[in-house]
């Protein structure tokens, strides 16, 4: 008779379905402690220890890594053309959307360069989970998010420079501000990324290999721990930053939600000019608006140690528009048919 995996106590299974189905009110929730935290009167702080951050997304990559099928390695070979052209997208739609909000809105300085990293980072492993519930393509989405996130230690200082030849002194000088005697920035983002992300998913993958038969049990667990590391990065950072966060401006609530909004429809019209099945636009829509803010977050507590935590305001915050956002439109897709000759089966790639 199988024994029942559990995790913290309860079923596995039970465990996954309430924290995907609640993601967005637990990430409030934890958010909110960590905000008011001080006034509880506990001496002990969780929410205010950064060193912690690089350490959640090793363990997050590890567990996506140990997670994905051979069979999406597979696709992303033998679907190139698709897969790299939505990554494509990505890559060029949202750092625009962020640097042309960022400048239209007059922002300089930290904020601007918290902004521009909204843009550049990969797009996040919660679009995965929404494209599911959107009745998208999910091969399609993971098959992105894999390729962004090989990709991030190149893609990521590549497009940080690209965007820092457009930006005011100011924020020019912010960026270089990063730079010390290991390298500068666009080298110690490339490094930190190499480490944090690619080298985790790497190890994640061979192990899931080595040992086939905890396929089930990694599957569910990891995906368990790579969401509490989402949201307790999200947390950590909200309480880094909790004595600004009182006067956060309307104008980047705006800025951050139009380019929320606006990276969604960039995605949709890449999908539409690539003549995509509506399952793989569905999913390149969530996977462009959806960008991994939490990494975001915590690759500028990384680099930007002067700035008192400034520059992760804005990807912290962008996570909770796009979580909300995100739901709201897989939610909307969801209760909608999906033209029988866009499914997998038929489809062209």
């Amino acid at each position: 008779m199988p024994v029942s995996q559990k995790t913290f106590g309860m079923p596995q299974h039970t465990m996954t379905k309430l924290i995907q189905r609640f993601l967005l009110i637990w990430l409030s929730l934890l958010s909110l402690a960590a905000y008011f935290w001080p006034r509880f009167g506990v001496a002990f702080d969780p929410f205010i220890h950064k060193q912690l951050l690089p350490y959640l997304i090793i363990v997050t990559m590890f567990g996506v890594g140990w997670m994905l099928p051979i069979d999406e390695i597979k696709k992303v070979a033998s679907r190139w053309p698709t897969i790299l052209g939505g990554t494509l997208t990505q890559f060029l739609v949202m750092p625009t959307l962020a640097l042309g909000f960022g400048m239209l809105f007059g922002f300089q300085k930290e904020t601007m360069v918290g902004i521009i990293l909204v843009g550049c980072v990969p797009g996040a492993m919660a679009s995965n989970v929404l494209t599911i519930v959107s009745r998208g393509n999910a091969s399609y989405s993971v098959s992105l998010t894999t390729l962004a996130t090989i990709l991030s230690p190149i893609a990521v200082p590549a497009m940080l420079a690209a965007t820092a030849i457009f930006v005011d002194p100011a924020t020019v000088e912010v960026l270089d501000s990063a730079s010390d005697d290991s390298g500068s920035i666009y080298l110690r983002s490339a490094i930190n990324l190499l480490m944090w992300v690619v080298i985790p998913v790497l190890l994640g993958f061979a192990m899931g290999r080595i040992l086939p038969q905890f396929e089930s049990q990694a599957k569910t667990i990891g995906s368990n721990v790579a969401n509490l590391a989402i949201l307790l990065i999200i947390a950590t950072v909200v309480g880094l930053s909790r004595d600004k966060l009182a006067d956060l401006p309307i104008a980047l609530f705006t800025c951050l939600l139009l380019i929320n909004v606006l990276g969604y429809a960039g995605g949709f019209t890449g999908g539409s000019l690539m003549k995509l099945p509506h399952p793989m636009k569905r999913a390149l829509t969530l996977e462009v608006g959806m960008q991994n803010a939490g990494l975001g977050a915590t690759l500028a507590s990384a680099l930007f140690t002067h700035s008192d935590s400034t520059v992760a305001v804005a990807p912290a915050f962008y996570t909770f528009f796009c979580m909300f956002t995100g739901t709201i439109l897989a939610w909307y897709w969801s209760s909608r048919q999906v033209e029988q000759e866009a499914s997998d089966k038929g489809s062209p790639v």
